[in-house]
């Protein structure tokens, strides 16, 4: 797992998939991170751009820096925390798009594997019988090109690394993966192919049912 400069997506600066007077919805380019990281030079994220536009917005949930999609942010404190519940109490609804390496055998089917942090080889998450927390996923085959599988993916929970370590675990890890895949299955793609593609909530004011979507940076 080789180091990296951070180098993070310039343009757009911040592409804006809907906004009102209480939350702003994004779509996260792949490789910016969620919220800044630790040192000076990590310090770009979506959550400090959003805060150069929006200087009240709060960050609800995040994404893996290489994973590109939906993210809501919400613009006073009551409605950070009416999301944050949400997302707590399970009630969002979440779809993803990701490119598998090989081809899956079955046109559908779940991942019930337990998750907790690999504490010496940090990011990274692994399964845990003993420890780890629940974590379901969800996933329906599209299509197959290439040798490898288009999926929908649904998480029920919400996990650092979910949907990545769950692919790994049945032998299909997400293409361009560099964290979890294989050699072959990281060099098949130039970046993660993940999307969070739909993000469902219900708007902590108007208390009408949302769902957010963009388009993947990948053919699906």
């Amino acid at each position: 797992m080789a180091e990296h400069q951070y180098c993070p997506p310039q343009e757009p600066f911040l592409d804006i998939l809907y906004e009102d007077e209480f939350l702003v919805v994004l779509n996260k380019p792949s490789g910016l991170l969620s919220v800044p990281g630790r040192t000076p030079e990590n310090q770009d994220s979506l959550a400090l751009r959003v805060q150069s536009q929006f200087p009240s917005a709060l960050t609800v949930h995040r994404l893996d820096m290489a994973t590109s999609g939906v993210m809501v942010m919400a613009l006073n404190k009551s409605v950070h925390r009416e999301l944050s519940r949400q997302f707590q109490e399970r009630e969002t609804h979440k779809v993803y798009y990701a490119w598998l390496w090989g081809e899956l055998a079955e046109e559908q089917g779940e991942v019930n594997l337990p998750l907790i942090c690999d504490w010496p080889n940090r990011p990274l998450q692994k399964v845990d019988f003993e420890q780890g927390k629940a974590a379901l996923t969800r996933w329906q085959k599209l299509r197959v090109a290439g040798g490898h599988t288009l999926v929908k993916l649904m998480p029920h929970t919400g996990r650092s690394h979910q949907l990545r370590v769950h692919m790994q675990a049945i032998g299909h890890p997400i293409l361009g993966d560099e964290f979890y895949a294989n050699p072959d299955a990281l060099a098949a793609a130039e970046q993660l192919q993940l999307h969070a593609a739909e993000l469902g909530f219900k708007h902590p004011v108007r208390h009408e049912s949302r769902v957010f979507t963009c388009e993947p940076p990948f053919k699906i």
